[in-house]
């Protein structure tokens, strides 16, 4: 099994909304905005697209993961040093886009996105914002990959890495790239929880 890792295009953008959308419906944060699992995938795949395609794509931290019949599987969305944060005419750009996605609870995005921001760390960093891969394609090594090419690039500029995990569960897969659990985040205000985690830059033994 051959895969691929590329940097994401423009045109990618519907594909990527599309796979993280399938990606995320059992995320519990997602969960929490979009409680109907029917229109769930279609209206978290306007989240991923419209924050993709305003807030990260030109900053060259997008890529996606292809299988052997060059078919995206995969996503990750990363920030890089000095760009994690959404400045307001980006956020003026994305608000019809998640509008549609959230609904009436857009405010309660909002109001998240906001404790979030509170807490993200002020050090210079890549940020990996969102990361996903099709469950047909779980466990085969695409999200390795899709991890491990941008945290190559953090260690070989000395550049820490954050994420926040939605999913208890996959705190220890990130644990495994180097990640360390930090705290214990409700900036949903009694709503699910999020964990955020820290990488320092691994050197050349």
């Amino acid at each position: 099994m051959e895969i691929t890792v590329r940097p994401a295009a423009r045109s990618d953008i519907p594909d990527l909304g599309r796979v993280l959308g399938i990606a995320f419906t059992d995320d519990p944060i997602m969960s929490w905005f979009i409680p109907d699992a029917t229109v769930r995938p279609q209206r978290a795949a306007l989240f991923f697209d419209t924050l993709t395609r305003h807030q990260f794509l030109d900053h060259g931290g997008v890529e996606v993961a292809l299988d052997d019949n060059g078919v995206m599987v995969g996503a990750a969305v990363w920030a890089p040093p000095g760009h994690w944060h959404t400045s307001k005419l980006t956020t003026l750009r994305c608000l019809p886009g998640l509008a549609r996605a959230f609904r009436s609870r857009l405010p309660l995005g909002a109001a998240m996105s906001d404790r979030m921001a509170e807490a993200h760390p002020r050090e210079p960093h890549w940020y990996l914002a969102f990361i996903g891969t099709l469950p047909a394609a779980r466990g085969r090594g695409y999200g390795q990959a899709l991890i491990n090419s941008r945290l190559d690039r953090c260690d070989a500029e000395g550049a820490p890495a954050y994420l926040e995990s939605s999913k208890p569960d996959n705190v220890p897969y990130y644990e495994r790239f180097g990640f360390v659990k930090t705290g214990e985040l409700d900036a949903t205000k009694g709503g699910p929880l999020i964990w955020p985690m820290w990488r320092a830059p691994r050197t050349a033994e």
